[in-house]
């Protein structure tokens, strides 16, 4: 069958406008951010009539041996198979540590069996610095030349000129880089995280 891609821009853009709604705040670990914003993708899959599993697997040939997805999407249609799911819509992993940047897109682009190739990967990663992106890029681009995936990584880090975190979004399908956008988070006066756009953000400083 065809490959379902997700509009991945708007994806994030949904994820920038609601990151407030997450409830969290700086008493939240780390742990507790990673559960929030998975559960988020996961009610946002089943709302589009997806089937959401949590640490799910799937194989990795090179490694010999069943690999962790922090968030599947599967898509079930009993028109085209009455036994199994047509397809593994997306796979979608969160990682906060920053030397675990390279194992993530491993995660993402594994080769495996046929089945478990996701159409769509979500990639979110807390690194150390803006300059780790253009490295990571590469890597993406370079390992989705055989995936074929239409992909989204989200990269998160603290800007020490502003004292902000930064969110660039990059978007990817097999020919490369598509696009991007770009975003803050920030606490807010009670102490809660949200998101907005860099150029809303911009806006906010000069009012």
């Amino acid at each position: 069958m065809d490959k379902q891609h997700f509009d991945l821009i708007q994806f994030f853009e949904g994820y920038v406008r609601n990151y407030r709604r997450l409830n969290l705040t700086t008493l939240h670990n780390r742990s507790m951010f990673t559960k929030r914003e998975i559960d988020y993708f996961a009610n946002l899959g089943e709302l589009l009539g997806f089937d959401a599993f949590v640490e799910d697997s799937k194989f990795d040939k090179v490694r010999g041996r069943s690999r962790p997805m922090d968030l599947s999407l599967w898509k079930w249609d009993s028109r085209i198979d009455k036994e199994s799911y047509v397809s593994l819509a997306l796979h979608l992993e969160r990682e906060n540590q920053w030397n675990k940047d390279e194992d993530t897109l491993d995660k993402l682009f594994s080769e495996t069996e046929e089945g478990y190739v996701p159409h769509n990967v979500i990639g979110i990663q807390n690194i150390e610095s803006n300059d780790r992106i253009s490295f990571l890029n590469k890597l993406v681009v370079k390992k989705n030349k055989e995936q074929q995936s239409n992909v989204l990584m989200v990269y998160r880090y603290v800007d020490p000129e502003v004292g902000i975190e930064r969110v660039s979004a990059f978007h990817f399908n097999g020919d490369g880089l598509q696009g991007e956008r770009h975003a803050v988070c920030k606490e807010d006066d009670l102490g809660y995280w949200l998101m907005c756009f860099e150029e809303e953000y911009e806006n906010l400083k000069k009012g």
